[in-house]
């Protein structure tokens, strides 16, 4: 398991990996290099290829643990890192089960959405300071760095509206201080550019998509049609923002993968009520607050 784009392990995956433990799943969470409790210099910087090679690393170091059985690993992760499950998935056939929670699918999509909640001037200033970090990091200058959400009209990295709930959904009261809520501004750069939905026709291990209906910091239509595409996917749909497994939804979300983890690492039969989707689409399941 690990957290969002520049999230590190503790409010990343807590909530989540709590309930998968208490259920009898062993739990590997992990920070990316560059954050966190892992090394790498410099601090905050997020980059698509080093952070798919942690998640092959990962894989490799929790089949060599002694309760764990190499054939019954599934991965779980959500946001910018829930669209890495695509590809991870498809690289990784072994896999038992993958779960992608609320995931960006689409960097492109999401991130003109994004615009669409920040004045451009600021988004000119962004680039701007994104494309001279990326400069600065040829000749070993520090990162520029940013926060990770603010208000419309703040140099950052989301100012959509679901992403202000980032503290209540992950960090309740200041509940891991030691968060770093900040990333290299350079990290932008390949982020909006990454589409890793493509990589959904290769996955061909069982594969749950999550999304919200009305997510604006990682659209849902671009997941939807990448749970479509995918052979083994089922799709689950709640109502609410990005945050909505976390908060308002966090009931019948983790119960959905909690079954969807038994059914597929422990061979238990599904006891989740499935509705078949038409042609060409992932099987679907609209879950709602105490269903």
């Amino acid at each position: 398991m690990a957290g969002g784009f520049a999230v590190t392990k503790e409010p990343g995956t807590d909530r989540f990996a709590q309930r998968f433990h208490e259920a009898g799943f062993s739990v590997l969470a992990f920070d990316y290099r560059h954050l966190g409790e892992s090394g790498g210099e410099p601090r905050q910087v997020a980059r698509v290829g080093e952070q798919l090679a942690d998640w092959r690393a990962a894989i490799e170091y929790a089949g060599t643990l002694p309760e764990v059985d190499p054939g019954k690993i599934a991965i779980w992760a959500f946001s910018l890192s829930g669209g890495y499950i695509f590809p991870v998935a498809a690289r990784n056939p072994q896999l038992a089960a993958a779960i992608a929670q609320t995931p960006n699918a689409d960097g492109p999509a999401a991130a003109r959405n994004a615009a669409r909640h920040q004045k451009p001037s600021t988004m000119l200033h962004f680039t701007g300071r994104a494309i001279l970090d990326a400069l600065g990091s040829l000749i070993g200058r520090p990162p520029r760095l940013v926060p990770l959400v603010a208000e419309p009209g703040t140099v950052a990295l989301l100012t959509t509206p679901d992403a202000q709930r980032t503290n209540e959904a992950l960090n309740p009261g200041n509940q891991y201080p030691d968060w770093l809520q900040l990333v290299a501004a350079r990290s932008a750069l390949r982020v909006t550019l990454y589409r890793p939905g493509r990589h959904a026709p290769q996955v061909k291990v069982p594969l749950l998509v999550v999304v919200a209906d009305q997510d604006q910091s990682a659209l849902a239509a671009p997941s939807i049609a990448a749970a479509g595409r995918a052979p083994h996917a089922e799709l689950i749909r709640v109502p609410g923002g990005h945050y909505a497994p976390f908060l308002e939804q966090h009931e019948p979300v983790v119960e959905a993968e909690l079954a969807f983890l038994r059914q597929h690492l422990l061979n238990q039969p599904a006891t989740t009520p499935r509705q078949t989707g038409a042609a060409g689409e992932a099987p679907v399941v609209q879950l709602r607050r105490g269903a």
